[in-house]
């Protein structure tokens, strides 16, 4: 009987100082970035794939508690959580080869979260700009919370993928 093999962790890493100077994402007051090792991350799926298959993929209740705090703890707006521009909420404000950047505003602060595909990692980036003092202490807040969590769903993302296989429905999505 053979074991499968073990997912991956996901790490904490510098935020590429490619993503930094991009012009949407200067001006950032918090920047952070994990990067989970994935063997063909870029073939097992696409970054849109992987952002959906992390926040709309996240159990039930993990999501209703992410909905909660993004939008009654941080004021974040989403949009309509089944539109094909949105991911749980996030717009999809930029989409490249082997990127997709999500954003949210609230009148405190601008989010980005932006997932890079690479050959062998995904890369996730989070970007926050301040727009009201208050904003800082609310992230305060949130972002031990954004530290733990970030990388639990990305590893269980690629479980699910790699469990799934590479098959997704007609929609890009994962089944």
């Amino acid at each position: 009987m053979t074991t499968p093999p073990a997912t991956p962790r996901a790490r904490r890493v510098a935020v590429p100082g490619a993503l930094a100077a991009r012009d949407d994402l200067a001006g950032a007051h918090y920047a952070s970035a994990f990067a989970l090792p994935v063997p063909r991350a870029g073939a097992l799926m696409t970054a849109e794939q992987w952002a959906r298959a992390v926040f709309e993929g996240a159990p039930a209740p993990l999501r209703r508690f992410l909905m909660l705090g993004w939008t009654l703890g941080l004021g974040l707006r989403l949009g309509p959580r089944t539109s094909p521009r949105h991911v749980l909420g996030w717009a999809v404000s930029d989409a490249a080869d082997h990127s997709l950047t999500l954003t949210a505003r609230s009148p405190l602060m601008l989010t980005h979260n932006v997932v890079a595909v690479e050959d062998a990692r995904v890369l996730w980036a989070t970007f926050v700009r301040f727009d009201r003092p208050v904003g800082r202490p609310l992230w305060a807040l949130a972002a031990p919370i954004h530290h733990r969590t970030v990388p639990r769903l990305l590893q269980r993302a690629a479980r699910d993928a790699a469990s799934a296989g590479e098959t997704t429905r007609g929609d890009g999505r994962l089944p």
